[in-house]
């Protein structure tokens, strides 16, 4: 609705720039507010008063200017002045009921893309192989997911990119240790933290293993078969424990989304090459590197970007051109979000400024970096085990769905075991990853299994619960969304207020597509269920007064519970007929 109210007003402008009311070179943000009294309205626009100044008028004699001008839609019942120059608008119920039954007989909602679809990388995830995946791959795998999700849902080609750290000098030592104990090294790698630590520990105290690792690294990066077998062993191996635990979190990635840094490694010399051609190249202690204009030290210093060490080797800052150029070239992308810790900002910044003015990003190739902040413990720093170490992935999910088993046991003690089980995974999991995705993907955040398992508040057990009470209410209805009957019809203002956040979902999705935000869609579904649970309350499903009103009532729940699940599967969660 406010994509509509903001073209009537686009077009009310135009009119008034012909008749030289407005001047030709106006620029100017239309703002569209929902109103909180609706005596007054459903939504508001002050733009009479922020033209009123180059309009040469006072607000509310160019808001009647406006309201001449604006042209007339089924969709809105009546435009009123308000206050200084305020234009309220209501809109037209039974449009509005009109649209809700399209929506439910229409299997996506109703929902469209407001701008055209494109081709998008999404770069997320990106665990370095040589450790198991710990809590700190936790946003960017499962916020990239959900905004890969609302991409694709609204009709984008998405491609993601799983950038795995696959390649470099540590991977020399693992695969020397894997050479001196091949008989442990299958049973030891099921556990790769302890596998890495215990190489460490050899490659510290043996000058010779030290030796034979950097011997290693120079083998694999020259192509010696015998490295490369132990290398694609100890990645398939690595890759299996990352799958299990994309798998665990309903993440949609897979062994083929998989293009790690050794992707890129023939093609890095290239790039060297590409940079000097273009006269980007500078060198600094033997070392090759990219100084920007703009970018500079604490010290006031030009900062620069090294792409070659002085002894030849290469760093990720190089992978990472590369990248850019094979997915502008190769993947044809319009667009590539890159889903990394938001204190990575300034080498993302240097990164694309680096890759355009090398010609390896199109102009119109939009590159962003969506950087997200850092979960942190009950201390306020970032989550550890209690003695300090970092907490694996897998453990805090297995805790999670156990934390949920209990509740849900305890809840509801004669629950069979399966169901139990189904419930735990849905509420455990689920209960991980919207305490996540419900905050601003910038925001720091407290992890705590207490306030994230909660059944009240903005929490995934809430909104779960909430989805299935609407499959409860046609249940006992016996009642399938295809046999419902009748037309929607809002009379009382419980069902206008649910009816005008339902019509919400389409403009929801868009925003969380175009800012990468998956918060936004969390709370349009947090509010959804509130508004569900006072229509419910106050609205009268199965008692209704009469056929008609039960019909349009389940009509309308029918709705809300499609729209929840289709948000929470969105979301990446798993939704439940029954809890």
């Amino acid at each position: 609705m406010k994509e509509l109210i903001t073209k009537l007003i686009e077009q009310a402008l135009a009119a008034l720039i012909n008749e030289n009311i407005l001047p030709a070179d106006l620029a100017v943000t239309i703002q569209i507010d929902n109103t909180k009294d609706k005596t007054h309205g459903d939504f508001a626009s002050n733009i009479a008063m922020m033209l009123a100044k180059p309009a040469k008028m006072k607000p509310r004699d160019l808001a009647e200017k406006i309201l001449v001008a604006l042209p007339t839609n089924e969709q809105i019942s009546k435009v009123e002045i308000a206050g200084p120059g305020f234009l309220n608008f209501f809109q037209n119920t039974q449009a509005l009921a009109n649209r809700l039954d399209e929506a439910l007989n229409d299997s996506k909602l109703m929902v469209s893309k407001t701008t055209k679809n494109q081709r998008v990388v999404i770069d997320l995830s990106s665990p370095n192989l040589a450790k198991e995946m710990h809590v700190g791959h936790l946003r960017s795998t499962i916020i990239g997911d959900a905004v890969a999700r609302v991409a694709e849902f609204l009709g984008d080609t998405v491609i993601r990119q799983n950038h795995v750290g696959d390649w470099g000098t540590q991977f020399g030592m693992l695969l020397a240790y894997m050479e001196e104990n091949p008989a442990d090294a299958e049973s030891e790698l099921s556990d790769l933290e302890n596998f890495y630590r215990a190489a460490k520990k050899h490659f510290d105290a043996s000058p010779e293993f030290a030796t034979k690792s950097r011997e290693m690294v120079v083998k694999l990066q020259a192509g010696d078969k015998k490295c490369l077998e132990l290398w694609t062993k100890f990645n398939d191996i690595s890759l299996g424990h990352c799958q299990q635990v994309y798998d665990r979190l309903d993440v949609k990635l897979t062994r083929a989304d998989v293009r790690g840094e050794s992707a890129y490694n023939d093609d890095l010399p290239k790039i060297i090459e590409a940079l000097k051609a273009n006269n980007m190249l500078s060198e600094s202690d033997g070392a090759q590197c990219i100084f920007l204009d703009g970018f500079k030290n604490k010290e006031g210093e030009p900062l620069g970007m090294i792409v070659q060490k002085a002894d030849g080797g290469y760093l990720y800052s190089t992978t990472d051109l590369a990248a850019i150029r094979y997915r502008n070239d190769v993947l044809k992308a319009d667009r590539c979000l890159y889903f990394v810790d938001q204190r990575q900002s300034l080498h993302f910044d240097m990164l694309y400024v680096a890759a355009r003015q090398a010609g390896f990003a199109n102009p119109e190739l939009d590159l962003e970096h969506m950087g997200f902040g850092t979960m942190n413990g009950e201390d306020g720093k970032p989550f550890k085990t209690r003695d300090g170490g970092v907490v694996k992935l897998i453990d805090l999910l297995n805790d999670a769905e156990q934390k949920a088993y209990d509740l849900a046991k305890q809840l509801n003690p004669d629950i069979s075991e399966q169901e139990c089980k189904q419930i735990a995974h849905s509420i455990g999991i689920g209960a991980v990853k919207y305490a996540d995705l419900s905050k601003h993907r910038t925001s720091d955040y407290t992890f705590s299994f207490d306030n994230m398992l909660s059944l009240v508040g903005n929490t995934a057990p809430y909104l779960l619960y909430a989805y299935t009470r609407t499959a409860g209410v046609l249940r006992t209805a016996n009642k399938t969304i295809e046999q419902l009957t009748g037309k929607i019809v809002l009379e009382a203002e419980q069902e206008k207020d649910l009816a005008a956040h339902l019509m919400l979902f389409s403009e929801t999705l868009n925003s969380v597509a175009s800012k990468g935000l998956p918060h936004l869609l969390c709370s349009y579904l947090y509010d959804l269920a509130k508004l569900f649970s006072t229509f419910y309350e106050e609205c009268p499903v199965l008692k209704a007064d009469n056929e008609q009103q039960q019909q349009s009532r389940l009509r309308l729940t029918a709705l809300t519970g499609r729209t929840l699940k289709q948000g929470l599967e969105l979301l990446g969660l798993v939704p439940l007929e029954r809890m």
